[in-house]
């Protein structure tokens, strides 16, 4: 019980610096994008959503969608985990909804946060109350929602997706083989392509005073959310002002070769109603500053450059972001107390 204790103080002393308000923030993404993005926002508000892509179909999630026809759960336990304390409670749990088995069986590269999410899906017969449950047993800084109640293909349009044939355009389905291709992706899309939003998640972000999208896998993990009909009209019709973190490099495959203004320009493509307020970038990734102020310009953002890279490796570090969402939301937010 003293880690929870500990844990709420740590919510109380964030929400304390704005007088007793705190902003209510919606993360929408996938994998490890999201994760960096959640273990960052936990430090600064305690009203956090976190909304999550359903259409991986590699490794444990992939085996168990197909075999319980489920959600698959593996990014949903990122998100869980990412919200875990940087207390023993919370760290612990994070290690154990983490942990794979590994074994000469079937339990082999499931992950033990997989198995216990179907669990109680199949006890509740509910998506959106089995993960509260999870995140009340990790005393989670914040909910996870999935994006939508059925499991989804992503499917893309690749130049070059055979190597031999460099020119040729084809159609590559599934989440993994989209993330792995070694071709140009130009186009991406939900199967079905018009799946049904989760309720909460759309009313999350309605009632949201700030939008987080990305960092993450562009086209599999941040690009999905505007595919999503009810959902992206309520993140184009929101009121809440709209932040887009952009990665730190371009990813093998998916973006290969992607300069950070074209990563806001196929974003624009996929949902050209769709305005942004900040675009947050590191400092270091952005070579041309005016080219990318120029494609923010187009969706309406503005550039904010921080240094938010670890010093350790390519990957975001969660204080260094935490400063910079924390800076955006009190600089640009609304004028007046939070709703």
């Amino acid at each position: 019980m003293t880690g929870r204790r500990r844990r709420r103080g740590g919510l109380g002393s964030a929400a304390g610096r704005r007088g007793g308000a705190t902003p209510k923030v919606v993360a929408l993404g996938g994998g490890h994008g999201l994760s960096a993005s959640l273990a960052a926002l936990r430090r600064i508000t305690g009203d956090l959503t976190a909304v999550v892509t359903v259409a991986d179909d590699g490794g444990s999630s992939g085996r168990l969608r197909a075999e319980m026809g489920v959600l698959p759960p593996g990014d949903l336990r990122k998100a869980l985990a990412a919200l875990c304390g940087d207390d023993e409670w919370g760290q612990t749990w994070s290690r154990v909804l983490q942990h794979r088995f590994v074994s000469g069986g079937d339990l082999h590269g499931h992950a033990v946060g997989n198995l216990l999410i179907v669990a109680l899906w199949e006890q509740l017969k509910d998506e959106v109350a089995a993960l509260e449950w999870v995140g009340r047993l990790l005393g989670a800084h914040g909910r996870v929602l999935p994006m939508s109640a059925v499991p989804l293909d992503l499917e893309a349009v690749v130049r070059g997706h055979d190597p031999e044939r460099p020119e040729a355009v084809s159609t590559v389905r599934g989440q993994a083989a989209v993330a792995l291709t070694p071709g140009e992706v130009q186009q991406v899309q939900l199967v079905p392509a018009d799946p049904p939003a989760v309720p909460e998640a759309v009313q999350a972000v309605m009632d949201a005073d700030w939008v987080v999208l990305g960092p993450g896998s562009w086209f599999s993990s941040v690009i999905p959310h505007l595919l999503v009909p009810e959902l992206a009209d309520a993140v184009a019709q929101t009121r809440a002002r709209r932040v887009l973190t952009l990665n730190l490099a371009p990813q093998p495959g998916e973006t290969e070769g992607f300069s950070p203004q074209r990563h806001l320009e196929v974003l624009g493509r996929h949902a050209p109603k769709l305005t942004i307020d900040v675009v947050l970038a590191d400092e270091a990734a952005v070579p041309d500053r005016d080219s990318l102020c120029e494609a923010a310009r187009k969706l309406g953002a503005s550039v904010e450059l921080a240094a938010v890279a670890a010093p350790d490796g390519p990957r975001h570090d969660p204080e260094s972001l935490a400063a910079a969402y924390d800076r955006i939301f009190r600089m640009r937010g609304r004028i007046g107390p939070w709703r």
